[in-house]
């Protein structure tokens, strides 16, 4: 298979995930990188040994070898970045939270397909094999008819109150807990349960100031953390607490409460957000919980130090093959939108203090 010649736009994530990642992949080549400043695009050019460096959009798109991109920007750039990238025929690996709000993931949803490209969204737990496995089980009814669903993601990656003052403290660019591990959240509930009915959404703000680099404080006011209770479409209740400023937070777990067993997926591992889940379960009568072991066929065929690598490496060898095969990308901007949608809603629901209907993905998808 000829390899697909990627255009890297974002040196942040960019060159801890997806240039690794792009690398390590047989059927992907990074051919150019973006920076909006030369000197950094330069930088992790020659660190990589990629061939182009470029400052503007247009002179990575109009290099031939680029077919496709990734965007990990920050979110207030990815409409901008993917709007570009789409109306110059490049197909697109593109980081979540999709956009700033749904209006614009619509937006590009609809370019995309009038101009045929493809879209991929890195919701890299859809890859990962205790999340497989997990989602094999629940859809062979291992739990029995849902009671309760409880999604927990509580870490300290921000609970230090002397960490630097950026773009993620504030809400105009996208920044805070419901855009960086919401959206990730929202997806695999679709993915895991289905769509939601409805929702109400409680959004708060610990640390209200951080130090810029200019020696000020600066007014933090984007979220961190997350209180959302959603009614799925069978009308299964789902709790999710997520927040990123918990000293010593008890990771990320999902459990499902059946009226035939309880299935929990979880990892205490306070350093990566991927390595270190289990599986585990008991049956109604069973006095403690059992780890599952996850059989050869979920497993990847390779790990790294780095958690996230190896999904993202999945997500691009599905990216690929979508291009190369013209097969479905899934997930795909449909995924990315529905994502969004729920983030919106959940901003509506914290202004407006209630509970909100959420419109089916069809509906919205419909163009006006």
């Amino acid at each position: 298979m000829k390899a697909v010649g990627v255009g890297v736009i974002g040196t942040g994530f960019g060159q801890i995930v997806h240039i690794p990642g792009l690398r390590e992949h047989p059927h992907t080549e990074v051919v150019a990188v973006y920076h909006r400043d030369i000197a950094k695009a330069n930088q992790v050019a020659e660190k990589f040994q990629i061939p182009y460096a470029c400052d503007r959009l247009e002179d990575l798109f109009s290099i031939p070898k680029v077919e496709a991109v990734t965007i990990s920007t920050p979110p207030f750039l990815h409409y901008i970045a993917a709007k570009a990238a789409i109306a110059a025929g490049k197909h697109i690996l593109l980081e979540k939270p999709t956009t700033l709000n749904v209006a614009e993931a619509l937006a590009l949803y609809h370019l995309a397909v009038e101009r045929k490209v493809l879209v991929a969204m890195d919701f890299e737990f859809r890859f990962v094999p205790e999340w497989r496995y997990f989602k094999h089980l629940l859809d062979r009814n291992f739990v029995g008819k849902k009671r309760l669903i409880t999604i927990d993601w509580i870490v300290q990656g921000r609970a230090d109150p002397k960490r630097a003052w950026n773009w993620y403290s504030q809400k105009t660019c996208g920044g805070g807990a419901l855009g960086s591990l919401g959206s990730h959240t929202f997806d695999y509930v679709n993915w895991l349960f289905g769509s939601v009915k409805r929702l109400c959404g409680q959004l708060s703000t610990a640390i209200p100031e951080r130090p810029h680099s200019d020696g000020t404080m600066r007014p933090v006011d984007a979220d961190d953390t997350c209180n959302i209770l959603l009614e799925l479409e069978d009308g299964t209740p789902c709790n999710i607490c997520i927040s990123t400023v918990s000293y010593q937070g008890s990771g990320h777990w999902v459990t499902v409460y059946g009226d035939r067993a309880t299935l929990v997926l979880g990892s205490g591992n306070k350093s990566d957000y991927v390595h270190g889940f289990q599986v585990q379960q008991a049956e109604v009568g069973k006095m403690e919980m059992e780890v599952m072991p996850i059989p050869s066929e979920y497993q990847l065929p390779q790990t790294y130090p780095d958690g996230r690598l190896a999904p993202f490496i999945a997500v691009c060898d599905r990216f690929v093959h979508a291009i190369r095969t013209e097969v479905p990308m899934l997930p795909s901007l449909r995924e990315g939108v529905y994502s969004q949608l729920l983030m919106d809603l959940t901003h509506q629901s914290h202004q407006q203090r209630k509970w909100l209907d959420v419109p089916s993905l069809e509906s919205i998808l419909q163009k006006p």
